[in-house]
């Protein structure tokens, strides 16, 4: 997995597709239908609603692309959300560049992890499991969870464990399925229960 994710790093490396031409200004404008759920600055206090303040450009960019693809195909392409594809839908791909550059220059506000996960949540995130083929997390997200913009991996460090654990939760039953080769359904098809309830509680403080 760390192999795979340092190739498909230097493949984005060659493409224009992490470029995100927006204007931060138009976005904050047309961000006021999207504060009721993320916030006005994309820290959302709703713990089932990402934080997207501070997400790769790309990485948001990408997401809203794929709800709307999701909105024309009646769910059987892209990210399917009832919510998100509905607002996603109306939006021009201008929109959605200005929106996700307006994000990522927002602050994000960590949370704090658990004392009783610290230890469990570390040693997973960063050494895996090899006995169970658990790739580090750290691969691919980094040392603070801040991913890789280049690569498009999203930043998770600092994300509502409630919101993680239930992206996690999806991607091991496959009712997500837009990322990149297959890779976090591949991982998350790995993790018991109790691995998501430690990685998503680690994750809320890790910066």
């Amino acid at each position: 997995m760390k192999n795979l994710c340092l190739l498909f790093g230097l493949v984005f490396l060659s493409t224009s597709a992490f470029a995100v031409d927006g204007d931060a200004e138009a976005g904050k404008t047309k961000s006021t239908t999207c504060a009721a759920c993320h916030g006005s600055d994309g820290n959302s206090a709703l713990n089932l609603n990402p934080k997207i303040a501070g997400q790769h450009a790309g990485y948001i960019l990408k997401q809203l692309k794929e709800f709307k693809l999701a909105a024309s195909t009646g769910g059987k392409e892209g990210r399917n959300n009832a919510v998100m594809n509905g607002m996603a839908m109306p939006l021009s791909e201008q929109d959605m560049k200005d929106l996700a550059v307006y994000f990522s220059s927002q602050e994000l506000k960590i949370g704090e992890t658990p004392e009783d996960v610290i230890e469990a949540g570390e040693a997973l995130y960063r050494g895996g499991d090899a006995e169970r083929g658990i790739t580090a997390c750290i691969a691919c997200h980094g040392p603070n969870g801040g991913g890789m913009n280049l690569a498009g991996f999203p930043q998770i460090g600092g994300q509502h464990a409630a919101y993680t654990k239930q992206q996690l939760e999806m991607f091991r039953s496959g009712d997500r399925n837009n990322d990149l080769n297959e890779m976090m359904r591949n991982v998350a098809s790995r993790l018991t229960d109790k691995d998501i309830d430690v990685l998503s509680k680690y994750l809320g403080g890790l910066h």
